[in-house]
């Protein structure tokens, strides 16, 4: 029987059979990808679509360029964000983190392979640029017992063969992570072993004009998101049941209906709560009249890592001066650290030349005065000048990254916690700030 187009499910009925970013319009499609909700509200607020077609062109040939550069005969990676940035292809990705079954090889000709779950090659094959889908990479415990080694030598020996085609005699395999037997059975095929996350973590660290475009909307959904949040929050806290849980589900849902992809952290707390950083959010029943902090650590559309912190306060009576000092303290720091990012600039640079919290938030100051994000936390990292590490970062910062400014301001002993973090985009001339989100009022002393 004929399938007419017309008689398709589609995930947007005015639109013809292909979508702005060139995906195909039918809520049938394989990949991952943003909802309705999600293109409709681009749509009004005028944002341009990615083409994701040259996106993960871009992707591709970056890798293979720094392949290439290094004298690599191919990069292997095992890392569910590098399978996703070189493929574009997704599979119970958290899952996935803990129980590594899937596996790439990127030879220095560009020849793709990937090795997926046994059930499921078709994942991969919307994107022409994977050229063969076969599966066996599961070297783990659990899926192979006492017989890991038996696998890995199997495994390691389509690799070697693989290379030898497409990279004769390169025998530097440049691999992210790997299960121990997996490591042992490369080696023993006669490959000298490089450092793969050097490589990939310095090819995503520069965005393509596609990437950034899918950023946009992934930041346009992420805050769309945190505003249902907030909303949620300032209508039902203090009602005596609405817990830090109550909350945080709203934007992990609000988040999946725009074709977001999970959390990464649970990191929102209340109160109290808030001080020191990093409890994550629980059954506590939030109260009016106090703090709430929260960093979004958010896997969005398109796979996008929109990572922004804002502290909220609830209540109907003004914060105290101290909460109130603390917010602007907070936000000083990070616009003023943000004035200093422009092309060239090096991270040792900018750890020196920081912004100073006072001396009484130092002990619980922020792990770091900003760090790169794309599909994740990404490299770099930029550290405070009294934890940066000489030598580790001696890199300048290029158009195209995209960094997260944060600050965390609380002192030891105290009862609260500000916590404030903007992603920000590295231009040919300077900066800009792709975080619209504002800044609680209240607190800000307004």
């Amino acid at each position: 029987m004929d399938t007419h187009y017309r008689d398709t499910r589609k995930i947007d009925p005015t639109k013809g059979a292909k979508l702005g970013d060139g995906t195909d319009n039918t809520g049938d499609r394989i990949e991952i990808g943003p909802t309705a909700l999600a293109y409709q509200e681009w749509e009004v607020a005028g944002l341009v679509l990615p083409d994701l077609a040259a996106m993960r062109h871009y992707r591709w040939e970056r890798l293979t360029r720094h392949i290439v550069d290094r004298g690599y005969g191919g990069l292997l990676m095992f890392d569910p964000l590098n399978i996703r940035y070189a493929t574009d292809s997704t599979n119970m990705q958290l899952w996935n983190t803990h129980n590594p079954f899937r596996a790439v090889l990127l030879c220095a000709d560009g020849y793709m392979v990937i090795w997926d779950y046994k059930n499921s090659p078709f994942l991969s094959k919307f994107n022409s640029l994977v050229r063969e889908q076969r599966s066996g990479a599961d070297l783990f415990y659990f899926d192979r017992g006492d017989k890991v080694d038996v696998q890995a030598d199997v495994f390691a020996n389509e690799v070697r063969v693989l290379l030898q085609e497409h990279s004769p005699g390169n025998t530097r395999l440049a691999v992210d992570k790997i299960m121990l037997h997996g490591l042992r059975a490369l080696e023993a095929q006669g490959f000298q072993i490089m450092e793969g996350e050097e490589v990939t973590e310095k090819a995503r660290a520069v965005k393509g004009s596609d990437e950034i475009l899918a950023m946009r909307c992934a930041h346009h959904a992420c805050e769309t998101a945190v505003a249902a949040m907030e909303d949620f929050a300032r209508a039902n806290v203090g009602d005596g049941q609405t817990t830090e849980d109550d909350i945080w589900a709203v934007l992990h849902a609000e988040n999946i209906r725009r074709g977001g992809e999970w959390i990464e952290t649970r990191l929102l707390a209340s109160g109290p709560r808030t001080n020191p950083w990093f409890q994550e959010c629980g059954p506590r029943i939030t109260q009016r009249n106090e703090i709430i902090s929260f960093d979004t650590d958010l896997i969005g559309s398109y796979g996008i890592c929109i990572d922004i912190s804002r502290s909220w306060w609830i209540g109907d009576r003004a914060p105290r001066p101290d909460m109130v000092y603390a917010m602007q303290h907070a936000h000083e720091h990070i616009m003023t650290n943000m004035e200093m990012l422009k092309p060239g600039v090096t991270i040792p640079e900018l750890s020196a030349n920081t912004h100073r919290l006072d001396d009484k938030f130092q002990a619980q100051k922020y792990g770091c005065l900003m760090h790169g994000v794309g599909l994740c936390d990404e490299w770099p990292l930029v550290a405070y000048p009294d934890r940066a590490v000489a030598g580790a970062y001696d890199y300048p910062l290029e158009p195209g990254m995209v960094l997260c400014v944060e600050a965390c301001v609380g002192e030891v002993g105290g009862d609260f916690s500000i916590k404030l973090e903007d992603q920000v985009l590295i231009t040919e001339t300077g900066y800009e700030n792709l975080t619209t989100y504002p800044f609680d009022a209240a607190l800000m002393g307004r």
